[in-house]
């Protein structure tokens, strides 16, 4: 499932082309993604002009006039391309350079949701596929988005300045559950998944089964393993923004590449392979935490 760079990377693709455009029509070639589209989605679209892309954690958001956003969701293999003048450009799928290309799959049974827009450059189409349609979009009212379920209980994000050692050692305290576990609550970090936890956890020198409440000094204070691990969280999330997200399985960016950052992974899904640590003799192992496959390095992660 794509992780908040994947995200990232997404919004900022189609920031350029969709924000201050018109939406002519939106046409659903199905009437369910993972949820029912609500009734008169597309029509209670048309004739608005998108103002702004954002994104909470791993969830995409299409502002639009009159307090309405679209919230999205690219599930499991969900992905959003442009198409210019309307339809289809026909100049098949952008190359992206160099030994880590992956071919994109863009079969059309799998287009079901299609923006029509009206931008300063011309007529636009942003195509949503989703072959295992897993992803969803639900419009609701902007001025009532913090009790939109998903958001409710949300932490801050790992790139705002909300994210200290502090608000972690005040979440951490006295908990024994492993860090790997704790740093997946989206109660306490928003968006922050699976792949970047490894990669923060190796940076920081920490084993996954630690518990979190030992970061934690008894005077309740952050200790300077949390404040390290606090600034390796915002470190990997910032280069994998940058870096364009990575590109496991489906995940693709709006201009047909794929993300890169997969090929910078230190640990994840690296078992076997010689830890990266300088003069380290380890090697990557992998356990499974709470159903979900961990990978980390047994000899400098303690």
């Amino acid at each position: 499932m794509p992780e908040l760079p994947e995200v990232e990377t997404v919004r900022r693709g189609l920031a350029p082309t969709m924000e201050g455009a018109l939406v002519d029509a939106v046409e659903l070639r199905r009437a369910d993604l993972r949820f029912p589209f609500s009734e008169g989605f597309g029509s209670d679209l048309a004739g608005r002009k998108i103002l702004s892309l954002g994104r909470r954690a791993k969830y995409l958001l299409i502002d639009l006039e009159e307090d309405r956003t679209v919230v999205a969701h690219l599930g499991m293999s969900g992905s959003f391309r442009i198409e210019a003048g309307g339809v289809s450009s026909g100049k098949g799928e952008p190359e992206t350079p160099g030994e880590f290309h992956h071919p994109r799959s863009k079969d059309e049974k799998h287009d079901h949701v299609i923006f029509h827009l009206q931008t300063e450059s011309g007529p636009q189409r942003v195509i949503y596929n989703d072959p295992r349609r897993f992803g969803f979009m639900h419009l609701i009212n902007r001025r009532h988005i913090d009790r939109y379920p998903a958001f409710e209980s949300l932490g801050p994000e790992p790139t705002g300045n909300s994210l200290s050692a502090d608000y972690l050692a005040s979440r951490f305290a006295g908990r024994k559950q492993p860090l790997k576990t704790v740093l997946l609550d989206q109660k306490i970090i928003a968006g922050l998944g699976n792949i970047y936890v490894c990669e923060a956890l190796w940076r920081s020198g920490l084993s996954p089964e630690r518990a979190a409440g030992t970061l934690v000094t008894k005077a309740g204070e952050a200790s300077d393993r949390l404040v390290l691990l606090t600034q390796k969280i915002r470190d990997v999330i910032a280069d994998a923004i940058a870096a364009g997200g990575s590109s496991l399985k489906d995940h693709i960016q709006t201009d047909g590449t794929l993300g890169y950052f997969q090929h910078s992974f230190s640990v994840y899904d690296r078992e076997g392979h010689a830890c990266r640590t300088p003069g380290c003799a380890g090697t990557v192992t992998r356990i499974t935490q709470a159903g979900r496959s961990t990978f980390y390095c047994a000899v400098c992660q303690t």
